[in-house]
Order: structure tokens, then C-alpha cells, then sequence
């Protein structure tokens, strides 16, 4: 597989994480306009009484969930899914401010993931340390060839 090509699918997997992204918030503010009465149908689901401590207390902060979270949570999404769409355009089109934005956003997980294999080795958190840590060496690579094919050429490709 060329290097071109692994970029590729980098590109492909960003835009793929924004797109679950979206779809998870898509299906958030569906269910919040119906919060009350999912909760209702819950408890009674649960065959348990609506008037006694619990449920009641269960049905108040479905009723009071308050619209400022939920927005603060939308603009978060927003900015998310737009940064990993706008990276999964830049690697596509190899564009070196996008591989530099895919190294250090890898990058800044991997301490983070590192403490968690190492804390609760599973085949998963290893794997996805494994995986972060191609990805910023496969960018850091091609920043390096591109950097030592055109060196004088480096101040202009970061912003296009």
C-alpha cells in the first residue's frame, strides 16, 4: 500500500468519526423532544408507580432537562464534526495543514490511551494505541517527505 493511499483511508476513517458523531446527536435530539414520555413509558414498562419517590424524582429531571445543555452539547458536536470533516477534506486532497492537524490531534490521545492499556491491558486499547500511533507516524512521514522535497516551498503549502 502506498503512502498516498494510507492517507487515504485516514482521511476516509476521520470523516467516518464525524459522521457517527453527528448521527449520535441527531438521534440525542430526537429522543429529547420526546424526554417526558420516554421516561413515563419507562416506569411504566418498570410497572413501577409514578407518584412514589423514585420514579417521580426520574420523571422531574426528565421534565426539567434544560435546553442549554443540549445546545452547548450541539455547538461541541458541530465544531467536532467539523474539524474532522474539514481534516478528512485536507488528507484527501493531501494537504500538509491537514497532516499536520491529523499528527497532533492523534497525538494529544496517545498518552491518554497508553495509560489505559497499561492500566487495563484489553485487546482494544492496545489496538487503538497501535492504530493512533501509525497514524501520527504515517503524518509525521509525510510531512518529513514533503519538507525534504521542497523545503523552500514549506511556508506556502502549510496554508493552502
Amino acid at each position: 500500500m502506498t503512502q498516498r493511499n494510507a492517507i487515504r483511508i485516514v482521511a476516509l476513517f476521520e470523516a467516518l468519526k464525524g459522521l457517527v458523531v453527528l448521527a449520535g446527536a441527531s438521534g440525542l435530539l430526537i429522543i429529547h423532544s420526546h424526554t417526558l414520555d420516554i421516561a413515563t413509558r419507562l416506569i411504566e414498562h418498570a410497572h413501577l408507580d409514578p407518584d412514589a419517590k423514585y420514579p417521580h424524582i426520574f420523571l422531574d429531571a426528565a421534565q426539567h432537562f434544560q435546553d442549554t445543555h443540549l445546545l452547548l452539547l450541539a455547538l461541541i458536536t458541530a465544531a467536532y464534526c467539523t474539524l474532522r470533516f474539514a481534516e478528512a477534506y485536507g488528507l484527501f486532497y493531501e494537504k500538509a495543514w491537514a497532516e499536520i492537524l491529523a499528527a497532533a490531534s492523534g497525538a494529544i490521545y496517545v498518552p491518554f490511551e497508553l495509560t489505559e492499556a497499561l492500566r487495563h491491558p484489553h485487546p482494544l486499547h492496545i489496538t487503538v494505541l497501535v492504530l493512533n500511533i501509525i497514524v501520527v507516524l504515517l503524518m509525521l512521514q509525510a510531512l518529513w517527505q514533503r519538507r525534504s522535497k521542497h523545503p523552500q516551498e514549506d511556508a506556502k503549502n502549510i496554508t493552502r
